[in-house]
C-alpha cells in the first residue's frame, strides 16, 4: 500500500525540503497544514494571520509537492470550532473560509479539522455537553454551505477526548449535520478507547476522507507512533483493504528520524493483513 506524512512532521524544513524528503523515500499523499519554515501560518486550535499566504502563494507551495509526485489531500486547519465567544467564532470561522478558497483555488479536495476545545475544558462536560454539541452541529452546517460554495470537502476527525468520542455517535453527528459535503479523517488512535477496529468501519467506511496513521494506548491521553499503542494493525488494515482500498493513509507524530522506519512497520503490518485474507 502507498503511505503519507503530515507535513507539520517536519516544522523545520521549507516546503520545498520536506517535498523532496518525501519523494526520495517513495511517499505518495500529504496533508499540508502551512507549518513549514516559509509558510509558519498554522496554529492548532486557534488562527493565524493568512494575508500574507495569497492564492499565488498557495499555489506555489502545492504545485511544488505535486511537482515532486506527492498528492496534497488536505489542507489542515484544525481550529476551534467550539469556541463560545461569538466575535472569535466568525474569526475562526473566517480564518477556515480562507483555506477552503485556497483548497478549491488549488483543486485540493478536503479541509481538515477536529472539533476544538476551550483550554482546560476539553472533552465532555455533563453541564454544557448537549449545548457544546449543538454549537458543532450549527458551526458544522455554516462550514457545509461554505464548502458547497467551493467545492470542497470539510473533514471532521473525532477524537475520544473530544464531545465526538465514538465511531458510532461520529455517525450521529453526520446525520445531524446532514450534507454530503461533510466527510471523516479517520485516526483509529482516537478512536480505539471507545470502539474496536471493526466499529470504526461498520459505522464510517462510507465517509472516510482520509486517515491518520498513528497509535494509542487505550488509557493514553496522547498518540503515539504505529505499533507503539494498541491498535491491531493487522486487523485494521485487512479493513482498510475491504472497504476503503486506495483511501489516503498519512502518517503522523513521526518526524524526520523516524518516519521511514514508521512507514515501514505499516508496510509490515500490511504484510501481515494480506495474508490473512
Amino acid at each position: 500500500m502507498d503511505v503519507g506524512v503530515v507535513t507539520r512532521s517536519f516544522p523545520n524544513l521549507s516546503n520545498e525540503e520536506t517535498a523532496n524528503l518525501l519523494a526520495e523515500n517513495g511517499f505518495k499523499w500529504t496533508e499540508l497544514c502551512f507549518s513549514q519554515t516559509d509558510s509558519k501560518f498554522w496554529v492548532y486550535n486557534g488562527v493565524s494571520d493568512l494575508n500574507d499566504l495569497t492564492d499565488l502563494r498557495s499555489q506555489k507551495i502545492i504545485e511544488n509537492y505535486r511537482g515532486h509526485g506527492i498528492t496534497v489531500t488536505a489542507i489542515g486547519v484544525f481550529t476551534n470550532l467550539l469556541e463560545t465567544d461569538e466575535e472569535q467564532r466568525r474569526k475562526n470561522l473566517s480564518y477556515f473560509e480562507r483555506l477552503m478558497q485556497i483548497a478549491s483555488y488549488n483543486g485540493v479536495p478536503y479541509v481538515s479539522t477536529e472539533c476544538g476545545f476551550i483550554p482546560g475544558q476539553r472533552g465532555v462536560q455533563d453541564s454544557t455537553y448537549e449545548t457544546t454539541f449543538t454549537r458543532l452541529v450549527d458551526n458544522f452546517k455554516i462550514l457545509a454551505e461554505l464548502a458547497e460554495k467551493y467545492r470542497v470537502d470539510v473533514a471532521l476527525e473525532p477524537c475520544v477526548l473530544d464531545v465526538v468520542p465514538s465511531a458510532k455517535r461520529t455517525k450521529d453527528f453526520l446525520h445531524q449535520v446532514g450534507s454530503d459535503r461533510v466527510r471523516i479523517l479517520l485516526d483509529p488512535a482516537n478512536l480505539i478507547a471507545n470502539s474496536s477496529e471493526e466499529d470504526m468501519f461498520k459505522y464510517l467506511s462510507p465517509y472516510i476522507a482520509y486517515f491518520h496513521g498513528k497509535d494509542r494506548k487505550v488509557n493514553d491521553a496522547r498518540g503515539r507512533a504505529v505499533g507503539d499503542g494498541d491498535i491491531n494493525w493487522p486487523l485494521f488494515l485487512e479493513l482498510y483493504h475491504r472497504y476503503t482500498e486506495n483511501v489516503p493513509f498519512i502518517l503522523e507524530y513521526v518526524n524526520a528520524e523516524n518516519f521511514c522506519q514508521i512507514r515501514d512497520r505499516v508496510l509490515a503490518y500490511d504484510r501481515q493483513a494480506v495474508e490473512n485474507q
